[in-house]
């Protein structure tokens, strides 16, 4: 029988409440103890409440006395903090030999670590949450399920992402913001990568937006996406070296996709340059930096389009309210316009669709394989992304922690042993897809 384990969580933010509740009641039921520490205490004892066995703490992730202290008192690890701040914790975790989950992309420096984690015979598992996480673990189980049937797989198309309800969707933009809005500003800025037709793509920060196209969602109709990051590092993960269409991409709503190539082009998600914003309307700054870029007459010719007008509009763009936050970049005035218009209200929906398109080669005949995925949030706080992105790694924290899941090593789920019981479990929380067959003509 196992000893009393201690699950210890880092960060309590927006995707953090729906982990924290799944958390709460397993640790209960096991007669466990939780922890939750972040910087802010009234939030983490907010959503701990007074469950037996559950501990609030604040804490300066960059404290590392303190930091090191509660992570040598767990036995599992998991950080929600940003990525740039994951490498203390697994270090700390290394050094006293703990299992940590993180939902973040597996970066070089974690990846340099891979050698110790296995020697210390602990699991360092990433990209355990909706995107990368969910996305891995469905696509893999129905790469495995084709090859064991004996297809051969020439195409996969992979997509996700987070919106607003359709009956929540009342801005021209078609979205609110349900996880970090930092994010939502820089995404893409690294460009994209990918296989089509058997050649790599590439296309920049600039183009990316611009070559959105569309894809028909079971029950929902239309969406737009854009190439995802770098989906070439992603084809050995998946042992798929011969596929000869191979694409991760992100979903929106087409308006959105057509007002974000606006922005981009525009320089608004800029970090480079400075402006001192205090007593500077909104407008004015908008003036001076399309000025300042030489972007006035690009400006223009974008204002003829009623969409992107009453979009702009809609972020404050043409406003004379004072912006007053001191020295500011474009990027940084962009994030604080939609945090305030793209507001999450407290009866608002968000909604997670995904879509894997996987075509391959049975019996002479070519056929896809459409799986779909569509979540609703309840409300504000406990979001469809804050389900999606927090279940997964909760969950593989109680199978860490009863014994259940035995991998070792650093790894994402994309082996069985990883994404049978976690699927498993999501689908009783409600998290399942709908598939279609189709046979190719």
């Amino acid at each position: 029988m196992l000893t009393t384990q201690h699950i210890l969580v880092f960060g309590a933010g927006k995707s953090a409440t729906v982990l924290i509740d799944y958390l709460k009641q397993k640790t209960t039921a096991h007669q466990w103890k939780l922890t939750v520490a972040d910087s802010d205490l009234q939030t983490v004892e907010d959503k701990l409440g007074t469950a037996d066995g559950c501990k609030a703490v604040q804490l300066n992730i960059l404290d590392a006395g303190k930091r090191a202290s509660l992570i040598q008192d767990a036995d599992v690890v998991i950080s929600l903090m940003p990525p740039s701040l994951h490498l203390p914790i697994a270090e700390d975790c290394l050094a006293y030999g703990k299992h940590l989950l993180t939902a973040s992309y597996a970066d070089p420096a974690i990846k340099a670590l891979a050698s110790e984690v296995r020697n210390k015979d602990i699991l360092f598992l990433c990209e355990m949450g909706l995107d990368p996480g969910i996305d891995h673990m469905s696509a893999m189980q129905l790469i495995h399920r084709i090859q064991a049937e004996g297809g051969d797989i020439t195409s996969l198309y992979s997509h996700c992402g987070g919106l607003v309800a359709p009956e929540s969707d009342n801005n021209p933009w078609h979205y609110k913001i349900s996880w970090n809005p930092r994010n939502v500003v820089l995404a893409g800025k690294a460009g994209a990568i990918y296989r089509e037709n058997g050649t790599e793509k590439k296309l920049s920060y600039a183009d990316l937006f611009r070559q959105h196209t569309s894809v028909s969602i079971p029950s929902l109709g239309t969406l737009s996406y854009y190439a995802n990051r770098d989906s070439l590092a992603y084809i050995d993960l998946y042992a798929l070296p011969e596929v000869k269409n191979f694409l991760r991409t992100t979903l929106r709503h087409p308006d959105f996709c057509k007002g974000w190539a606006a922005i981009v082009a525009l320089q608004l998600t800029d970090e480079s340059l400075w402006y001192d914003t205090d007593g500077l309307p909104i407008q004015d700054f908008l003036k001076q930096h399309l000025a300042q870029n030489k972007l006035q007459e690009c400006f223009d010719a974008y204002m003829n389009d009623p969409l992107l007008n009453e979009q702009f509009s809609f972020l404050g763009f043409f406003s004379e309210k004072p912006i007053n936050k001191g020295k500011c970049s474009a990027a940084d005035i962009l994030q604080w316009r939609m945090e305030e218009s793209w507001l999450l209200h407290p009866t608002d929906k968000d909604m997670i669709v995904m879509l894997h398109e996987i075509t391959y080669l049975l019996d002479g005949k070519s056929r896809t394989v459409k799986s779909s995925l569509v979540v609703k949030g309840e409300n504000h706080l406990r979001t469809a992304m804050a389900k999606t992105v927090g279940l997964p790694l909760a969950i593989a924290a109680v199978l860490i922690a009863d014994g259940s899941l035995k991998e070792r090593g650093l790894h994402i789920p994309v082996t069985p042993a990883i994404y049978e019981p976690v699927l498993t479990v999501l689908k009783q929380e409600g998290i399942l897809f709908q598939e279609q067959q189709i046979l190719n003509s």
